[in-house]
Parts: C-alpha cells; sequence; structure tokens
C-alpha cells in the first residue's frame, strides 16, 4: 500500500493514526479526508512533512468527491464518524447521516473501484457486561458477541459495521472491521471524559463523576489502536473482525482519584454529577485473536504513565484547548454534569 484515504483523519483517533502512518511507513503517502466539524482540527496533523499528506476537506457523503479520492488509492481506513453518546441523546440525525449513509457512501466507492478497505467501529455496539464478581471474574466482548446498542451512537456504529459485513459477502468487498476499547491520549476532545477532567484540573475546576462512578470502560491508548489498525490493514484476513484492547479495565472513580494523585490532590476532591440516561455499565474486550492471529501487543501498558504523559500534553497545548474549554462546561452545566 502506497496511497491510503485516513477518513475523519483530522478526528482524535483518526490523527494519531496518521501521524502513527508518517513516523512508522515511509513510503506510504495519508490523504485525510476530514469535514473538520467541530471534533476535527486541522491543527492536530499540522507539522507533518507537506510531502507526506494532504488534507481534503469534505463530507464522506458526498460519493463524487469520495469516488475521485479512490481513483488513486490503495486502502481507505475509515475513522470517520459522530461519536459522542450525549450528543447522539440530544440530536441523533447527525449520527444516522454520517455514520450510516457516509459509511454506506464509501464502502461502495471502495466496491467498485476494487479498494480495501478497514472499518474503525466500538465496543459499543455490542452493549455492556455486568460488573466482575468479587473474585475478578466477568466475561469480555469478543468478534462474536451478539450485538446490543444502547444509544443512538452505538447502533448506528452498529448497523454500519453490519454494512461493511454484508457487502463483503454480497459483493466480495476487500473489508476488515475493528471494534476498538475507550481511546485516550493527545488530541482528544475536551467533550470526552479524561480530558475533561485533566482539563477542569488545569483550570481549577473540580473534576466531575458521573453517577456513582462504578461504570468501568476497557482503556487503551490511542497510539497501540493505531499500530493494531496497521496491522490488520497489513495482515488481517478479509472479511474477519479482531477485537482491540490492552486490558485496561478502569470504573470511573478509579480513573478520577488517579488523575487527582497526578494532580497532588485529595482524592475526594470532585463532585458527583447527574448520570447520562442509560449509561452502559461495563465494557471489556478480549483481544486474544488479534494477539494470536497476527502477533500484536499494546506497547502503551503502564496506564499511570500513559495518563502522565496524557496530562503532560495537555498541560503544554494549552492553546489547542482553552478556547473550547467555556463551551463544553456551559453545555454540560445545562444538563447537570
Amino acid at each position: 500500500m502506497r496511497n491510503i484515504v485516513v477518513t475523519g483523519g483530522a478526528g482524535f483517533i483518526g490523527s494519531n493514526f496518521v501521524h502513527y502512518v508518517v513516523k512508522t511507513q515511509p513510503d506510504v503517502f495519508v490523504t485525510v479526508l476530514d469535514k473538520l466539524t467541530y471534533a476535527g482540527n486541522e491543527r492536530n496533523i499540522d507539522g507533518l512533512p507537506k510531502d507526506r499528506y494532504k488534507l481534503v476537506v469534505g463530507d464522506i457523503c458526498d460519493a463524487k468527491l469520495v469516488d475521485n479520492l479512490l481513483d488513486n488509492a490503495d486502502a481507505v481506513v475509515h475513522y470517520a464518524a459522530e461519536s459522542h453518546n450525549d450528543n447522539s441523546l440530544n440530536d441523533p440525525s447527525p449520527f444516522v447521516q454520517t455514520n450510516l449513509i457516509g459509511t454506506y457512501t464509501l464502502i461502495e466507492a471502495a466496491r467498485k473501484k476494487g479498494v480495501r478497505f478497514h472499518h474503525i467501529s466500538t465496543d459499543e455496539v455490542y452493549g455492556d457486561l455486568p460488573l466482575r464478581d468479587v473474585d475478578g471474574n466477568g466475561e469480555s466482548f469478543t468478534d462474536t458477541t451478539p450485538y446490543n446498542p444502547s444509544s443512538p451512537y452505538s447502533s448506528t456504529k452498529a448497523g454500519s459495521d453490519l454494512l461493511v459485513r454484508a457487502w463483503v459477502r454480497s459483493f466480495g468487498l476487500k473489508a476488515t472491521i475493528s471494534n476498538c476499547s475507550n481511546n485516550y491520549g493527545p488530541y482528544q476532545h475536551i467533550e470526552k471524559f479524561i480530558p475533561r477532567q485533566i482539563t477542569n484540573l488545569i483550570s481549577g475546576i473540580r473534576p466531575k463523576l458521573y453517577g456513582s462512578g462504578e461504570n468501568v470502560r476497557d482503556w487503551i491508548h490511542t497510539n497501540d489502536h493505531s499500530s493494531a489498525v496497521w496491522k490488520i490493514l497489513e495482515e488481517g484476513r478479509i472479511g474477519e473482525t479482531y477485537l482491540i484492547g490492552a486490558d485496561g479495565e478502569k470504573n470511573n472513580k478509579e480513573v478520577i482519584k488517579l488523575l487527582l494523585k497526578l494532580f497532588g490532590k485529595s482524592p475526594d476532591d470532585f463532585d458527583l454529577v447527574v448520570d447520562r440516561p442509560g449509561h452502559d455499565l461495563r465494557y471489556a474486550i478480549d483481544s486474544s485473536k488479534l494477539r494470536t492471529e497476527l502477533g500484536w501487543t499494546p506497547e502503551f501498558t503502564d496506564f499511570e504513565k500513559g495518563i502522565e504523559e496524557t496530562i503532560n500534553w495537555y498541560k503544554g497545548n494549552k492553546d489547542w484547548w482553552k478556547p473550547q474549554k467555556a463551551e463544553v462546561e456551559a453545555k454540560y452545566a445545562l444538563s447537570g454534569q
């Protein structure tokens, strides 16, 4: 693969993937297709060598634009999505448009042109799991777990997964799918849980914890997500789904307390806020298929160290997030969060 199109490549996870490819694959040229909504930021890929990538500002639902971009592409890596649960509860329509119609537009173009396609999805399509028992036992998601989405966001992502699967079976689309656990790291929008609390603490605002804080997420550093996606793109079997995770289960209260510790604050120096409707209880990924079949292993296995590095990034890039901070907090205040 010499030329790849990365949709949503100016967003959080997509831009980190673009950085990863430019750094590790010197013969690959990246075309970033991004609508530059509030969640996309051209600065996320600023500073990369200009001869290694180009940014095309456009909509993945624009069939003519997508067709033109795929004329010279060897592969598409599809990150673009509306992805914030709270936003999907307030207005589901952009999620239907981007996550379903946008994915359809891309796979149709990839099918017609014979382009390799990799679809980025989420563990949230599987719904949620019970908390682990007192001995630490509990099930994890696998690629055979039935879909059970609980929000407009996760249901439209589930729908997009099923579209890709159907196009593989019905039309021979050369596609793979990956479902990843919750990402953290640089360039993440401050409406999300970890960067919101980090920027709260930097700004002298007490962190906010949904409900009781018992909800568990399986955290993975975004660089590990990137390396896994590239491994699947190169070596994954067509038609297969691979789950990406780094055994990083933490409940939200544990994350808040770790952040407070790293900022030298009291472990109880946070505010409880209203829980979100239908808040999934626990996510957990079984990534053994990816590890055994393709030989992938995560690099960032020390969560505290990864969080410390993430804190340092937000401390060093205040001009990146400060202009949005007041608006984000005002929006949360309206919902009691």
